[in-house]
C-alpha cells in the first residue's frame, strides 16, 4: 500500500495554486494502551487515525491544511486550501522566508522491529501488567499501577523539490508503579522510570525490563521511604542517577536549543529560552564533560526516525562539546533564518498537525567513570533518582527537580535512605559543576513532551549515565 500519488497530488494543487514550495505527508497511524491496577486491567484503548497535511509557501508565509480523507480530490483540494491560506496570511508583509537547500531523496526507512507489538496477544500483554500490579501489591504496596502504550506509525511524504520518503515507525514501552501510604504521607517507586521506559523498538524492549521482578522491590522501598529521613537541607555534592539526569538533558538542554524558541518563534507550554544566537561557538555551557549530542539515528531510542517531517535524513550533530554550545535543533525554515546550514529536527505528532522543531535524541556523550567510581569518590553528598516533579521557568533556565528516593553519601560509600529529595540550580552553572560522568548509558525515552498551540506531544530520547555535581542546593521543600 502507498500513498503518493495522493501526496504528490495535493502538492501540485498547492503550486498551481501559487505556492514557492510544497510538501505533504499522508500519516497512518494505529495506537493502543493498557492499564492495570493491584491485579486487574483497568483500561484498554486502542485506536486508528489516517490523514494528509500540506505545507504550502508562499512569499513569506506559510500555509497548512488537513483532511481526514485519503481520496486525490480531498488531497488537491488540500493542497489548494493550504496555497490560498499562505496567500492570505502573505498580504501581511514579514521578514524573507527561505529554506537550508536539502537534496531530493527517494527512500524507504523502518525502524527495528523483532516482535510486532500489535501483534502479541491482549491475553499476554494483560498477564503481564496483572501479575506486575498483584506482585507489587503482594509485596505490601498500597496501591499498584502498570502501563504499556504503543504507537505503529506509516508516513508517506512528497515534496515540490522531489522527495518521496516513506517510513514505518513502531514505538512501544511499559512501566509500573508502586506506592504507599503514611500518616499525611504518600510515596511512590517507579520502575523502570517515574512514566516507564519506551523505545522505537519491538515488544523485546517490554520483555526486557522485568517488570514483574522489578516490581515487588519498587513496594519495598516505597514503604521504606515512608518512615525515611527527609533529604537535609543546604549545599552538597549531587550525584543523579541516569532517568533524572535524562529529565534534566529534556528540560535545561533540550527546550533550550529549540531553533524556534531562541529565535522567538514559540514560546508555548514551554516558554522561549536563555541562549543568544551571538554566543553560539562560544558559549560555555558546561564543563569540559559536557558533550551533548542531537542524533536522530540511534537504534531503538525513542527520538530516532530515517527522516524528519521535511524530508531531512537522520544526521547526528554537536550541540554542546567540551562544554561549549555549538548546535541547535532546527527546520529548513529557521536554520536559513539564523544562518545555518543544516537542519533536520522538525516533527509533528500527526497529520493534522504544522511540523515544528523537536527534540529528537538529545543526550550526554558518555563519560569515563562507573557510577560506583562516582559514589568512592565523593567523601559527603547525596545520590537522588527517578524523578518525581518539575519545575523550571520560561526561559529555561532556574529549575527545581523533585526525585523519588535519594540516598546520603558518606565517606565514599550510599548511606541511609532519604525521602522527598530535590534539588535546585541555574542551568549553566549546574552544568558547568559537572565534575565526574559515567560510560553507563542509557536511552531514556519521554513519550509526552508537550510544544505548541494547538498543544502537540513529542516522543524524544535521552541518552544518559549517572553524574555528578558540585555545590548543589538541595532539600528545598516547595
Amino acid at each position: 500500500m502507498s500513498h503518493f500519488d495522493e501526496a504528490s497530488a495535493a502538492v501540485q494543487a498547492a503550486l498551481d495554486a501559487g505556492a514557492r514550495y510544497a510538501d505533504c505527508r499522508v500519516m497512518l497511524r494505529r495506537t493502543e494502551s493498557m492499564t492495570a491496577r493491584d491485579g486487574d486491567v483497568e483500561e484498554l484503548g486502542t485506536g486508528e487515525s489516517a490523514g494528509l497535511g500540506v505545507r504550502a509557501l508562499v512569499g513569506s508565509s506559510w500555509g497548512f491544511y488537513a483532511v481526514p480523507d485519503l481520496s486525490e480530490s480531498a488531497a488537491r483540494a488540500a493542497g489548494r486550501r493550504a496555497a490560498q491560506i499562505a496567500t492570505a496570511s502573505a498580504t501581511v508583509p514579514g521578514p524573507p522566508v527561505d529554506l537550508v537547500p536539502g537534496d531530493a531523496v527517494e527512500a524507504s526507512w523502518a525502524s527495528s522491529c523483532e516482535v510486532d507489538p500489535l501483534e502479541v496477544g491482549l491475553s499476554t500483554k494483560g498477564d503481564l501488567l496483572v501479575s506486575a500490579t498483584a506482585a507489587a501489591k503482594q509485596a505490601g504496596a498500597d496501591l499498584a499501577e502498570g502501563i504499556y502504550q504503543i504507537w505503529d506509525t506509516r508516513k508517506w511524504f512528497v515534496s515540490s523539490e522531489g522527495h518521496r520518503i516513506d517510513q514505518h515507525i513502531r514505538e512501544c514501552g511499559a512501566g509500573v508503579t508502586a506506592s504507599a501510604y503514611g500518616d499525611g504521607e504518600i510515596q511512590r517507586r517507579s520502575w523502570p522510570s517515574h512514566r516507564g521506559q519506551y523505545g522505537t523498538s519491538g515488544w523485546e524492549l517490554v520483555d526486557g525490563l522485568d517488570l514483574v521482578g522489578n516490581a515487588p522491590r519498587m513496594a519495598d522501598e516505597a514503604r521504606a521511604l515512608l518512615t525515611a529521613p527527609l533529604c537535609p537541607p543546604g549545599e552538597t555534592t549531587l550525584v543523579l542517577g541516569g532517568e533524572q539526569l535524562a529529565l534534566q538533558i529534556h528540560e535545561s538542554v533540550g527546550h533550550a536549543i529549540e531553533l524556534d524558541r531562541i529565535l522567538g518563534w514559540e514560546a508555548a507550554f514551554a516558554g522561549t529560552s536563555w541562549l543568544d544566537l551571538k554566543q553560539l561557538g562560544s558559549l560555555r555551557y558546561g564543563s569540559e564533560l559536557m558533550n551533548i549530542t542531537i542524533d536522530p539515528g540511534i537504534p531503538g531510542a525513542l527520538g530516532s526516525f530515517g527522516f524528519d517531517d521535511e524530508g531531512t535524513p537522520a544526521t547526528k550533530r554537536d550541540a554542546v562539546r567540551d562544554g561549549i554550545w555549538v548546535g541547535v535543533l532546527a527546520g529548513r525554515d529557521s536554520a536559513a533564518v539564523a544562518g545555518l546550514d543544516y537542519a533536520g529536527s522538525v516533527r509533528s505528532d500527526g497529520w493534522s498537525r504544522l511540523p515544528m522543531v523537536r527534540m529528537t535524541n538529545v543526550g550526554l556523550e558518555p563519560g569515563p567513570h562507573t557510577l560506583d567510581e562516582i559514589i568512592a569518590s565523593t567523601d559527603d553528598g547525596v545520590f537522588m533518582d527517578i524523578n518525581r516533579s518539575w519545575s523550571i521557568d520560561d526561559r529555561r533556565l532556574n529549575f527545581q527537580f523533585g526525585c523519588e528516593i535519594g540516598y546520603e553519601i558518606k565517606n565514599g560509600k550510599l548511606g541511609r535512605m532519604l525521602r522527598n529529595p530535590t534539588y535546585t540550580g541555574i542551568g549553566p552553572k549546574f552544568w558547568q559543576s559537572m565534575d565526574m560522568l559515567s560510560s553507563e548509558t542509557i536511552a531514556w525515552g519521554t513519550p509526552n513532551c508537550g510544544k505548541g498551540q494547538p498543544g502537540q506531544v513529542g516522543h524524544t530520547g535521552h541518552p544518559a549515565a549517572p553524574a555528578r555535581f558540585t555545590n548543589v542546593r538541595v532539600g528545598v521543600r516547595g
